[in-house]
């Protein structure tokens, strides 16, 4: 069984990816109603990847015999001033999910908890990912905010149909 501060503190970064979830949802929806199809989908396409992220979390859990706690989440940002400020918005959130998970490792390192400090691998180079993805994607968009076809255009070849990781941690449910 993880320890049990680990364990208290994966079960708030399970409302922490459920945030997130309904922040890309706010994002995606913006999107679609300028009818920014490209965009759009990217941002349902991220909401969905937080939502498996704290499933994840959750299988774990469970899998370890450890209390699950699905925490209530606030309201996302439902408005935004332009196209620039969701996109500034995401990377900023990637940035604090990082260092939220960077703080599960040391905690299962400070509690010698090598089995949870082995499933947090994969958050790691997940979010080294987002982070980049969302950077390269912030520059784009605060390129061609005056052009919204380039902006689709680069979505929609950078960002196309991606794999499934045969690395990830199941998901609960799945």
């Amino acid at each position: 069984m993880p320890a049990p501060r680990f364990v208290e503190q994966l079960n708030a970064q399970i409302g922490n990816e459920l945030a997130a979830h309904n922040q890309y949802l706010a994002c995606a929806v913006y999107y679609d109603a300028l009818t920014m199809p490209q965009m759009a989908a990217f941002f349902y396409a991220q909401a969905l990847e937080e939502r498996d992220h704290a499933l994840m979390m959750v299988r774990y859990l469970l899998d370890t015999d450890a209390e699950v706690v699905v925490p209530g989440v606030d309201a996302p940002t439902p408005a935004f001033d332009d196209l620039v400020a969701p996109v500034a918005l995401a990377l900023a959130q990637e940035k604090r999910v990082t260092e939220q998970i960077n703080g599960l490792l040391r905690t299962a390192r400070e509690e010698s908890d090598f089995a949870s400090e082995q499933f947090l691998q994969w958050f790691i180079k997940e979010q080294v990912e987002e982070v980049a993805t969302m950077s390269d994607l912030l520059a784009v968009v605060t390129r061609n905010r005056d052009d919204i076809e380039d902006i689709e255009e680069y979505v929609a070849r950078e960002h196309s149909a991606e794999g499934a990781d045969p690395t990830a941690p199941r998901i609960a449910g799945a």
